[in-house]
Parts: structure tokens; C-alpha cells; sequence
């Protein structure tokens, strides 16, 4: 059994924008910088609570100007107070159901809770040199996440992100 949280790797977001006025957005690369769980190789198990409150903007590549110190902060605060609400739901959670394949190339189908609603997810996954990494695309209207908008919605949010994990099984 293997412990992983931020000191052994990554868990990131990757979000896109769409919309008449993507150009004007940024697609963002959110970290979580607080988060713990177990992966278990031998027992086909892998267990992760991430706090919300944790994740922070690393990123935002796109738009018409660079993402400032202060936008990080008011996208951090929009997502997590008002489109998370983590004060009611501070933790996200996986919990895995089924693990398939080989250390080259694994799937690992789970139970994914956002903001108390549970849905079934698929990881798809390798390990090599003692690192798994993955990634999972989450749909988040499946969640009842309404996807963030702007401009009258002319700059959207895309409805599906993409969730990448890399980390050391020490």
C-alpha cells in the first residue's frame, strides 16, 4: 500500500473555454495542493480526498492578456465559494470499484463525489519507473456543476475537464 498526497506528486485540472469569446479566457491548469490517499497495486485499490478549499490556478495560457496575482485569486474564489461551494462540500472524493489491466496500461473505474453527488468515472493510467500517472475526463453537468460563464455567455467554461495525476508509489 502506498500513501500518495502533494509531497509524492500531482493533482491537477486542466480546464478549456468555448464560446464566441474564448479568445478573451484563459485555459487554466488548477493545482491541488491539499490532498491524501492510498493506492494499493496488489489489492486493486485506490482511495483520494482532495480539499477544495486547496485548489489554486498555476496557469492560464490563452486570452488576450496574462493572468494576474489578482485574477488567480478571484477565479480561486469563483470556484471554490460559488461554483463548488466548499464551505457546504469541503472535500472531493474517489474511491475505486474495479482496477484493470496491466502496470503498462491500467484502468481504474470508480465512484467520483463532487458536492455530494457520487458518479461513476474511469481512469486510465500507467506506471513505470515507480510513477503512475493518468489522467480522467470529467464531465461536470453530471455533478450538477453548472460550467462557469461570462460575458452573457458569450466565454464559457467547457463542460468537460481533464483531471491528471502523477505521482511516486515509494
Amino acid at each position: 500500500m502506498h500513501e500518495i498526497g502533494p509531497e509524492s506528486g500531482r493533482l491537477v485540472v486542466r480546464t478549456g473555454r468555448t464560446g464566441l469569446g474564448a479568445k478573451a479566457g484563459h485555459d487554466l491548469t488548477i493545482e491541488a495542493t491539499r490532498w491524501r490517499g492510498t493506492a494499493d497495486p496488489a489489492g486493486s485499490t485506490v482511495d483520494v480526498d482532495v480539499d477544495v478549499a486547496s485548489l489554486e490556478v498555476r496557469e492560464g495560457t490563452g486570452g488576450v492578456k496574462p493572468l494576474t496575482d489578482s485574477d488567480r485569486a478571484e477565479i480561486k474564489d469563483t470556484f471554490t465559494r460559488t461554483i463548488l461551494r466548499a464551505s457546504e462540500h469541503p472535500t472531493i472524493s474517489f474511491r475505486s470499484t474495479r482496477v484493470t489491466g496491466t502496470t503498462e496500461s491500467f484502468t481504474v473505474d470508480g465512484d467520483l463525489t463532487i458536492m455530494g453527488v457520487t458518479q461513476p468515472v474511469m481512469l486510465h493510467g500507467q506506471i513505470s519507473y515507480g510513477k503512475a500517472s493518468g489522467s480522467a475526463t470529467v464531465r461536470q453537468s453530471r455533478w450538477g456543476i453548472k460550467p462557469y460563464t461570462a460575458f452573457f455567455g458569450a466565454l464559457k467554461l467547457r463542460d468537460d475537464v481533464e483531471v491528471e495525476f502523477d505521482v511516486a508509489l515509494s
